[in-house]
């Protein structure tokens, strides 16, 4: 036997061993390691592009903040649905708690932005906390019928709470202090759009350490082979439960932001159309990637504003159709077009120097040929 080769030496402890587990599982598949490649010139790139828009199209600041907030709502859902699976049709609760959280809170008096986002934050996630012992008992079937059934019944209960909410008249009167005691929130958008946009890029620092920790990798674990990582000593509904309410509380921070930027809350914030459109947005831009929400949400939002432009009314059919169009040709949304137009080229890269190699080695000269 070679005196070399040695058997590992199992880790005696078991936090250790849940991680080393974690990474087996998702290494044991190349589709279960991270889609999302270290900070590189691409997402420099990315992040470099809102910014320019800011410049460019200042008469579009509106609308890019509202994309902006999508997509960190989209953010949120990615990370139950993108790396837990678990399927939601009803994430506008936390969305829409949120709003109105910051809402009340600048109409009576509490005006001041980060305090009334934190808050925001907060409610929302012990609302996730609480539904999560729901959600976690079940499979895709029965969340679905779960997280539908508690958006229906939060956005009755905004409906009939007229008096707090506004009902169907939504909730005005939301004044906001100045950020950071300096900068209004003027009409133009300049304000609420450098104060998103800061908002957007730490939630996604946020949400990227998570999905790259021990703790990211077990839920891959519970994605690919749920029945196995108990085997391991992960407890998968405590896993489930704290991703579900981390994603809760950034759905809050989502609907923070469009309560203090717009100055007002409709109930259309815990709308099922809320629910639907932001999942489309997360289907279109890839679920898994982080990226893949902001680009959805990207490509969505502005198709809806110039192709309600074109046609007022039958805007929504073509819209549709280029949908169904990107799904059927681009499975995996965009972001997994991408990752598999990369892959293609680095086994084509591969096999070109794999290539070369091989002539290379067959050009060269025998030493039996000198004289």
């Amino acid at each position: 036997m070679n005196p070399d080769i040695r058997k590992p030496v199992p880790s005696a402890d078991p936090a250790v061993t849940r991680v080393d587990a974690a990474n087996a599982v998702a290494a044991a598949n190349p589709a279960n390691a991270s889609p999302t490649p270290p900070l590189v010139w691409a997402e420099v790139l990315f992040w470099l592009l809102p910014v320019a828009a800011f410049f460019l199209f200042p008469g579009y600041r509106t609308l890019g903040g509202q994309i902006l907030i999508a997509g960190l709502f989209a953010l949120s859902l990615d990370l139950i649905l993108g790396y837990a699976r678990i399927v939601s049709l009803g994430h506008a609760a936390f969305f829409g708690l949120g709003a109105y959280t910051a809402g009340l809170l600048a109409k009576h008096g509490w005006g001041e932005p980060i305090s009334g986002l934190v808050a925001a934050a907060a409610v929302a996630a012990v609302a996730g906390l609480i539904t999560s012992a729901l959600i976690v008992r079940g499979k895709d079937l029965t969340r679905l019928i779960v997280t539908l059934g508690i958006g229906l019944m939060l956005y009755e209960v905004a409906n009939r709470l007229h008096h707090v909410t506004g009902g169907v008249d939504g909730l005005s009167g939301v004044e906001m202090k100045p950020l950071l005691g300096r900068f209004e929130f003027g009409f133009d958008g300049t304000t609420a759009y450098v104060y998103i946009l800061v908002v957007l890029f730490l939630m996604f620092l946020l949400a990227r350490r998570i999905v790259r920790s021990p703790f990211g990798l077990s839920l891959k674990g519970i994605r690919e082979g749920e029945k196995r990582m108990p085997a391991i000593g992960v407890s998968v509904a405590g896993r489930l439960a704290a991703v579900y309410t981390v994603s809760a509380a950034l759905a809050g921070v989502a609907g923070g932001l469009l309560a203090q930027t717009t100055q007002f809350v409709g109930i259309d914030v815990l709308s099922f159309t809320r629910s639907a459109e932001i999942l489309i947005m997360l289907v279109v831009g890839g679920a898994g990637y982080l990226y893949g929400g902001l680009i959805g949400a990207a490509i969505f939002m502005v198709l809806q504003d110039q192709l309600s432009n074109l046609s007022a009314v039958y805007w929504q059919f073509w819209l549709g159709l280029l949908l169904v169009c990107l799904v059927l040709f681009a499975r995996g949304g965009v972001m997994g077009a991408l990752t598999r137009l990369r892959s293609r080229n680095d086994s084509r890269n591969n096999r070109g120097k794999a290539t070369n190699k091989v002539e290379h080695k067959g050009n060269r000269p025998s030493s039996g040929g000198r004289p």
